[in-house]
């Protein structure tokens, strides 16, 4: 026999009749391959199983945690601060870096482990048929050509081309995201496309056979499959940086260039006017080390891990603790419907009977009409109650069940009254299904279906009075049809009288001269809180778009129902998507708010369009085919109680309740700790643009030096991490979700932020180096130790002016933030000591001040605050600094 053709690697087998396909992978489907013949194609096809070609060994994904360059920024200033004699600055910075490593390898590490879960989602055994027998082999041996069986219960071991389907249904959701059974049989599709949920005649691995048997032949193994396409996205995926993380980084390199600049004129200067060159190299080198904000990784690790804790009370499980902050950035919601945004179960959502519609079955009454059609929903379905009471079976027929049960209809009492005696299954073929119950000494057959299949074995149709009447077909053609454009899935239920049981009969027979009941609208319904989360994420910024891989049409209807789309819009399914060029793609992304029928390789390039516009994109979803798309996406948020193994590894944030709403919660956090980390820049840059300036503007003016090494290393000491600390849990303002999004690309110093550092540092210096003025004029001998305690208060007094960048602190309270009064507190206590205790004078230099030369140092540096009130009173006159503008309409 000869090795297959190279053609067994296309994915249009549903295209391809069942000869040509054997024929095309060389395989007799009545004897299946040889065993001989199978053992040369594992060979060259190698084992039926997922693998991953990039994964990093663990030493790998540590050396990786050391090469950002702010990282080697802060080796050096270890490095520096150990050669000036300071181990605590040293120590200090180095557990910082070995936090930062350590945390970063452990996402890194967990983040492998996605290919991991997804390898698992395979069947271990396969049923196949070689050498004309049938036989159990290791899932793994299965190749291309095989002839595999499946039954109920059982996984998909390979991608199959089906060539019989007895009662087939499948349970795609892992790999569709659909909640549905997908009925399968074996006739070729004959029009050009198909997305993966349409391919009837085609069995994926890694699905669940729910109903009836099935055999087909093996077209695809390992990587070659969908999920094995899958496993390739989640492997090409870039593990892309938060916007904060590229700002840091942009900023660490820019900012060690200016601090080394700036402290080498210093330095200059200070020879050129005959100082102390030893003295002087020990200063400039002290500011560089002060300059730098050692403190600011800790304050953001702190700022996530704390944001972290928040968000797992609100339910948003933090698996990537840079997430926290990605999410308020986040311009763009890229939702999955079903489980996401609705609640993954089907509901009776309207009956049409009599040309009249219902909103629900009306309570067992009377009426001989609601009567039989409340026991057709109870009676016409396999519904069987679980062991912990719960419902098992069809997701269809179980809303069917809870239905009739709402109704009154209990399905155990009419068993008893009413038993089964017969059964015709559902098919493909048929497109229905019967069952026939005992009735008042007669029996009564109840057949549900598709429209077009009950009504073409209808000859009457029976009124809400209960009355028959003539079959009206094209009024209710025309109504299924008016469901199904509203997104619901329609089904039709008729009834029928026999004198005796028509066992005997054929199924034609059975299933004929029907009396038409009435049409069942059916739809997976909205969650309720999620049109208001997606109101909310409107309000702030953020558009919300459904991408699924439902029907167009349901699609629609849930995305108008919940405010994503508007009457006026359209879906563009995944064949559309298929002839879209990457330009005219792009060109409409922006204005697109519903994809329908789409493949994990178009999530990935709707995506990477949206990215193309610098947005920030997150993308939510629960099944094995949105893990590529979770994982290339900005943030990938993941469903905790619904979603796969697969989705939740690839994925930063998880649903612990699957609620939409709190992905609303999980921005809001977001934002304020963006917000925080910039104030805490905002606040340390200001307080080292002052202390730079005190030492650059005194030789400037005239004066001698004003602080020593051992002031700046005291002053970076109490100021830079106790108060950045505090502000990391300042609360949120109250606009913080009716403003949009930061764009991705904008400088972490915009609106105002550098222009505020300039003109609070020189007022820092200023006030700092009045003191010299008024000691020459008072001679006081005390005028470094007023330098040190002004430039001190300042940065205390500039730290509580900030917490709000346009609010006044008289408007949100000065105790919203004890932690922070409180560090403000206990730093001023340190530097009094410092101040007033004769053995620590000695070591820093200092005398004690008068009460008159301390109330000045106090009076200088309130100024600071009433500026800074100011600076924000013109801010929100829009007097000065510019607006954020929002990235998206």
């Amino acid at each position: 026999m000869k090795k297959p053709s190279e053609n067994n690697q296309h994915s249009d087998w549903h295209r391809i009749d069942i000869d040509l396909t054997a024929q095309q992978i060389d395989v007799d489907v009545a004897s299946g391959l040889s065993g001989q013949e199978a053992k040369a194609r594992l060979e060259s096809h190698g084992p039926n199983e997922i693998s991953s070609t990039s994964k990093r060994s663990p030493f790998a994904l540590l050396l990786s945690q050391f090469s950002d360059f702010m990282i080697l920024v802060l080796i050096a200033a270890a490095a520096i601060s150990g050669f000036l004699g300071e181990p605590t600055d040293a120590l200090v910075i180095l557990v910082i870096l070995i936090l930062n490593a350590v945390i970063g390898f452990a996402q890194d590490f967990r983040a492998e482990k996605a290919l991991e879960a997804l390898s698992q989602m395979a069947a271990s055994h396969a049923l196949v048929r070689r050498d004309g027998e049938y036989q159990e082999v290791p899932a793994a041996e299965l190749v291309p050509g095989d002839v595999v069986l499946v039954e109920a219960g059982n996984i998909i071991p390979a991608d199959l081309r089906l060539i019989e389907a007895a009662n087939l249904q499948v349970n795609e959701a892992s790999l569709t995201g659909e909640s549905y059974t997908v009925e399968k049989q074996s006739a070729t599709l004959e029009t050009d496309t198909h997305a993966l949920g349409d391919r009837t005649n085609m069995a994926y691995k890694g699905c669940v056979v729910s109903n009836g048997r099935g055999e087909g032949i093996c077209v695809a193994t390992g990587m070659d499959t969908e999920f094995g396409k899958v496993a390739k996205l989640l492997d090409n995926s870039d593990n892309n940086k938060t916007p904060l993380q590229q700002r840091l980084g942009r900023f660490g390199k820019r900012l060690s260039l200016i601090i080394l600049s700036v402290c080498g004129l210093i330095f200059g200067l200070s020879l050129l006017r005959g100082e102390d060159p030893g003295l002087m190299f020990l200063t400039a080198v002290s500011l560089a080390v002060a300059a730098i904000p050692e403190a600011l990784p800790a304050i953001v690790t702190v700022s996530l891990a704390l944001g972290a804790k928040r968000m797992v009370q609100s339910n948003a499980l933090i698996r990537r603790l840079p997430a926290v902050e990605a999410l308020g950035s986040v311009t763009f919601i890229c939702s999955d419907k079903t489980g996401t945004l609705t609640q993954n179960r089907m509901s009776l959502e309207a009956i049409q009977a009599g040309g009249t519609r219902y909103e629900s079955l009306p309570p067992a009454d009377e009426s001989e009409f609601w009567q039989t059609f409340g026991q057709a929903l109870a009676l016409n379905n396999d519904v069987q109650t679980g062991a912990q009471g719960q419902l098992l079976g069809d997701p269809t027929e179980v809303a069917l069940y809870e239905a009739a049960t709402a109704a009154g209809y209990n399905k155990l009492k009419l068993e008893q009254a009413m038993p089964r005696v017969g059964e015709v299954a559902f098919s493909s073929e048929r497109k229905c299904m019967t069952t026939m119950h005992t009735h008042a000494n007669a029996i009564i057959a109840f057949t549900k279906g598709a429209p077009e299949a009950i009504l073409e074995r209808c000859s009457k149709q029976m009124s809400v009075d209960g009355s028959k009447v003539p079959l009206d077909q094209q009024a209710i053609h025309l109504a299924a049809e008016d469901m199904a454009k509203q997104g619901y899935r329609v089904l039709a239920m008729a009834s029928r009288h026999w004198d005796s049981n028509p066992a005997n009969q054929t199924e034609d027979q059975i299933e004929s001269e029907l009396c038409f009941l009435g049409l069942i609208a059916l739809i997976d319904p909205p969650r309720d809180s999620a049109k208001e989360a997606v109101a909310q994420c409107h309000d702030a910024g953020i558009k919300v778009v459904m991408i699924t891989g439902d029907h167009p049409a349901t699609a629609l209807a849930i995305a108008q129902r919940l405010g994503i789309a508007s009457e006026h819009d359209k879906v563009i399914s995944g064949e559309d998507l298929e002839a879209l060029s990457d330009e005219t793609l792009k060109a409409s992304i922006l204005d697109t708010t519903v994809y329908a029928r789409v493949n994990p390789e178009q999530k990935i390039r709707i995506v990477e369009s949206l990215q193309s516009h610098q947005q920030f994109v997150a993308m939510t979803g629960d099944g094995v085919n949105d893990a590529p798309a979770l994982k290339r996406a900005d943030v990938g948020v993941a469903m905790g109680k619904i979603g796969t193994e697969v989705a939740r590894e690839a994925s930063q944030l998880v649903l612990l309740d699957d609620e939409f709403k709190t992905i609303v919660t999980a921005v809001k956090e977001g934002r304020r700790i963006f917000d925080n980390i910039r104030k805490f820049i905002k606040y340390t840059m200001t307080s080292n643009t002052g202390e730079i300036l005190t030492l650059l503007l005194a030789p400037l003016l005239g004066m001698p030096i004003p602080l020593l090494p051992i002031h700046i290393l005291w002053i970076n000491l109490v100021t830079d991490g106790l108060p950045g600390l505090a502000l990391s849990v300042e609360p949120a303002e109250k606009e913080v979700m009716k403003r949009p999004p930061r764009p991705s690309t904008e400088s972490i110093f915009a609106h105002g932020m550098w222009q505020h550092m300039l003109w609070v540092g020189f007022l820092i210096a200023a006030l700092s180096l009045s003191p010299l003025v008024w000691a020459d004029l008072q001679s006081s001998e005390h005028w470094q130790t007023m330098v040190f305690t002004t430039l001190t208060f300042c940065q205390l007094v500039h730290v509580i002016a900030i917490r709000s960048e346009r609010e006044s602190l008289f408007s949100i309270g000065f105790t919203s933030n004890p932690i922070l009064l409180i560090t403000v507190v206990l730093t001023v206590g340190l530097q009094l000591i410092v101040i007033y205790t004769p053995w620590l004078q000695s070591i820093f230099k200092t005398q004690p001040l008068s009460l008159q030369e301390l109330g000045l140092c106090m009076l200088l540096s309130s100024v600071i605050f009433f500026a800074v009130e100011i600076e924000k009173w013109l801010a929100r006159r829009g007097l000065i600094y510019a607006t954020v503008k929002a990235s998206v309409n």
